[in-house]
């Protein structure tokens, strides 16, 4: 318990004082309860609390004194009690180090430190007179301090706090000071006016004590009277600092003074340069005059930007803000003008504490200087910006770590944004949008049309955003006031908007912007998702029941992309004899009236009417030398609501996949027909053994273009349209707004039309693939040309032979030696065509496994790992990989391959 008395704050207090002074504990008495009070009490030095600063100091003084060991010393512990965390206030113990190892021989200390301690201090006396009464104006490096009994006071007085030094002090409960000096008459109503103010500076205006006069019985100071001396205080001209302070109130006020006055080369204050005066006066006034010049800087930027109407609402919010500010700076500046009055009326003199001095001044403008600062800094920040560009300023300006600098800001940001939340709260609720000067960050082309409503209409003005706001949160602003608009101009829904989301309490005031800005993240970012799933949710409802969205997104399916197999087979047989004529030749009403039979003969009849009157056949436009498969095309109608998301680019996707798979679908019908003339005419060429050898030839071709058909027919149907129609149909059941189902269905017909082989980048692929397509069709034409010969001799012979039979039935010749020779002949002319057909058929087996090969060779090294399985599907055999060196890279290997190829 002794070890811990020994280093408790009192005694170690005491044996400083003891230390010191020189003398014993029951001696130090006064000394230490002086000392106890300097240390309990709100004393404050009025330089910066910077502890590095005060540790150079430090290490200067000693070398100084030429003490270059101790200073390296001093800086080594200094570092290593940074490290170790142990004081919580070093900048204080560095600052009494300081503060004790100066030159106590200085004019402007006492003569020793016992001096100092030998002065009783009374009773009641405080290191800032009246404290607990003063409101907490404090300096922004200052932390909050508490009252008495602990009751913390306020570092802020709710709005700017400029004023809040005088006002208060003014208006508030300050108790009567005593006289200034002793034998001095109490002091009259007027003379207690300028003592009120003396008291109400913060506790950062007791300015550090240069001289201490003899102890007086005054509680209110310590220091005597400093009489004028007009010898020291006096330039050439007699300018006197009284005459100073004048002027410097003048200059506070961007008037010019007597002796001070605006220089617009150096763009500042400046003294006359006829004045001669000291230069403590002079710095003291050049450092006040900066005040006037912050003053001019914001007044001047307010002043123009208060008439330009095309600064917009949020920029007169901004005006209004710095309005404000001024208007409580100009407060402050009233109460030391009536200050002035009162020392003029009563003839105060200058040494008097309650006089106003400049080092008076420059305390007690410490906080409104500071808040200047952060004004003109501001609006050197948010020049040439307006809306939500200026609103993201002064938020990006608001993080700092000062709180005082970030309260002024911020109050500053809820007036500013008020404009904003009120026109993002009129669009979300209202769909309106009356933006007269391009505030908002939604932007409104009145030049678009109704059907391009939703995609041109309304956009986001990225700069406009304010940085408060997320993209996200921007985003669903912009779709909610779409949402309704789209809702009443193009679904003709009258549905109130009120009923579909009820509106929240809005921004009636910037108080109610401040406290919604203080929960960006909860009150804000709940008003905005409640009305954006409220909105959205209904108008997908609309779509859906009153528009049928999802239905005709299936008839796309059905029909567009032959998804309804049995109404595409009959439908194929059905044009078939139309269209094998030349496009030239084609009537649209004819193939219309085709169209309808195949759906009432099929199972399209069960579907609704609404999408079978949509159904409808289009014309290509007709090249040289095309038939009817060529310029046939399915067209589905859209208009109205739905067409929002089947807009002319998706329709146009839709005709080019539905014109590739009508393509691919033909060559699986012609191969089918190819199939069935084999089987047929088999058993009837079996009587003519000069053909088994072509016949075999066309049924290898036959078979290898069926094996390739298919596996395409397989990839494009299952791989393709099956998986992504699976992906788009999941996304749309998870679509929270309509901006998600339009960005599934692009998303969609973007894959099938890379997948099919339609987009720039397979263009060689697509070739090759139409290429094959030409062979089968040119097999086709070969192999009927060979049946109809085959078949005409045939017939012939089965004449010759049926002759023959009736003749010798008849008791006659069979046949003549003449027509004998004539048959011979026409069969050797048949004969001798044979070899020309197995030509033909043996350079188009060439040519089309060549392009095969081609095409194999290129899917094998496409990037999409479904084609690279569908080479191997194509060639299973590997015929092709034996007759072509490429084509032997495993997949393994080409897996590989691909990342030194990128």
């Amino acid at each position: 318990m002794a070890a811990l008395d020994q280093k408790s704050p009192n005694v170690l207090l005491q044996s400083l004082c003891c230390r010191i002074t020189g003398k014993s504990e029951a001696e130090v008495a006064h000394q230490f309860q002086y000392a106890v009070r300097v240390v309990g009490s709100n004393y404050a030095p009025t330089i910066e609390r910077d502890e590095f600063l005060v540790s150079e100091k430090i290490k200067k003084e000693l070398l100084k004194q030429r003490r270059e060991g101790d200073a390296a010393l001093f800086s080594e512990l200094h570092r290593k009690l940074q490290t170790q965390g142990v004081l919580k206030h070093r900048w204080s113990v560095l600052y009494l180090l300081l503060s004790l190892c100066e030159d106590p021989r200085k004019p402007s200390r006492v003569g020793s430190y016992g001096a100092l301690f030998a002065q009783a201090l009374p009773r009641d006396a405080h290191s800032t007179p009246f404290y607990c009464t003063r409101p907490g104006s404090l300096p922004l490096s200052y932390p909050e301090r508490s009252g008495p009994g602990g009751v913390q006071i306020s570092t802020s007085m709710g709005t700017s706090g400029i004023s809040s030094l005088g006002v208060y002090s003014l208006n508030g409960p300050t108790p009567t000071p005593q006289p200034l000096l002793a034998g001095h008459p109490p002091q009259t109503a007027g003379q207690q006016l300028g003592s009120r103010l003396a008291w109400a500076l913060p506790n950062s205006s007791a300015l550090a004590p240069t001289s201490r006069a003899p102890l007086a019985p005054s509680p209110l100071s310590t220091r005597a009277p400093r009489p004028r001396h007009d010898g020291d205080l006096t330039g050439e001209l007699g300018v006197g600092e009284a005459a100073l302070v004048r002027d410097i109130l003048y200059v506070f006020q961007g008037i010019d003074g007597k002796f001070i006055k605006m220089s617009n080369t150096d763009n500042c204050y400046k003294i006359d340069s006829k004045v001669v005066l000291c230069k403590s006066l002079r710095d003291t006034s050049n450092r006040l005059a900066e005040l006037g010049w912050l003053h001019n800087k914001i007044r001047k930027y307010t002043d123009s930007r208060s008439l330009d109407r095309a600064f917009g609402l949020v920029g007169q919010s901004f005006c209004a803000s710095l309005h404000q500010e001024l208007k409580e700076y100009y407060r402050l500046l009233a109460v030391l003008h009536s200050q002035l009055q009162v020392e003029d009326d009563q003839g105060v003199n200058l040494g008097v504490e309650s006089s106003l001095t400049l080092r008076r001044l420059l305390v007690w403008t410490y906080d409104p200087k500071v808040r200047l600062k952060t004004l003109a800094a501001l609006v050197d920040f948010c020049q040439g910006r307006k809306g939500g560009e200026l609103a993201s300023a002064v938020h990006a300006y608001g993080k700092t770590g000062d709180p005082q600098m970030r309260a002024l800001v911020q109050h500053i940001l809820s007036l500013v944004s008020h404009p904003i939340l009120n026109f993002l709260y009129r669009w979300i609720y209202d769909g309106e949008l009356e933006d007269t000067y391009h505030e908002f960050f939604v932007a409104s082309d009145p030049t678009v049309k109704t059907d391009r409503l939703w995609h041109d209409k309304y956009s986001l003005r990225k700069s406009m955003i304010p940085t408060f706001i997320t993209m996200d949160q921007a985003r669903k602003v912009l779709l909610i006031g779409k949402s309704i608009n789209f809702l009443h101009q193009v679904c003709h829904d009258r549905t109130s908007p009120g009923k579909i989301t009820p509106a929240s309490k809005s921004t009636d005031s910037p108080k109610d912007a401040a406290e919604l800005l203080s929960d960006l993240e909860g009150a804000f970012q709940g008003k905005i998702d409640a009305a954006y799933f409220e909105t959205s949710k209904y108008l997908l409802n609309v779509l859906n029941q009153n528009y049928l969205l999802l239905e005709h997104l299936q008839a796309m399916r059905r029909y567009l992309l032959l998804g309804q197999g049995d109404f595409i087979r009959h439908l194929m047989d059905l044009l078939k004899p139309e269209l094998a004529r030349p496009a030239t030749t084609l009537y649209q009403h004819n193939l219309t009236g085709i169209l309808e039979t195949a759906v009432r003969a099929t199972n399209a009849q069960y579907d609704n009417a609404e999408i079978l009157k949509r159904l409808d056949v289009r014309l290509l436009e007709v090249s040289p030398g095309d038939t009817g498969w060529d310029v046939f095309s399915l067209d589905y109608h859209v208009e109205g609501p739905i067409a929002t998301v089947f807009t002319r680019e998706c329709m146009s996707h839709y005709l080019r996949v539905f014109n590739f798979l009508w393509r691919a679908k033909r060559m699986e019908y012609i191969l089918t027909d190819i199939w069935k003339g084999q089987m047929c005419n088999a058993k009837l060429l079996k009587s003519m053994p000069e053909l088994s050898g072509v016949l075999h030839q066309c049924h290898i071709l036959a078979n290898e273009m069926v094996h390739f058909i298919h596996q395409m027919q397989y990839y494009i149907t299952f791989e393709v349209l099956e998986c992504c129609w699976d992906e788009l149909w999941n996304k749309v059941e998870k679509a929270q707004d309509l901006d998600h189902i339009i960005a599934a269905h692009e998303g969609f017909l973007d894959s099938v039309i890379s997948r099919c082989l339609l987009d720039t980048n397979s263009r060689s692929l697509l070739n090759q693939l139409r290429a094959i397509f030409d062979q089968i069709i040119e097999f086709q034409s070969a192999q009927d040309s060979l049946y109809r010969s085959a078949l005409e001799e045939l017939t012939l012979r089965l004449q010759y032979e049926e002759r023959k039979k009736q003749r010798d039935s008849e008791g006659e010749w069979g046949v003549t030696a003449e027509q004998e020779a004539e048959e011979n002949r026409r069969i050797q002319e048949f004969q001798e065509t044979i070899p020309k057909m197995r030509s033909q058929l043996r350079i188009l087996t060439h040519f089309y496994q060549g392009i095969v090969q081609q095409f194999l060779v290129l899917i094998m090294t496409s990037p999409d790992e479904s084609l690279r399985f569908l080479s191997f599907r194509l060639d299973f055999n590997e015929h092709y990989r034996a007759r072509d060196p490429r084509l032997r890279a495993s997949l393994g290997a080409t897996r590989g391959r691909r990342p030194s190829n990128i």
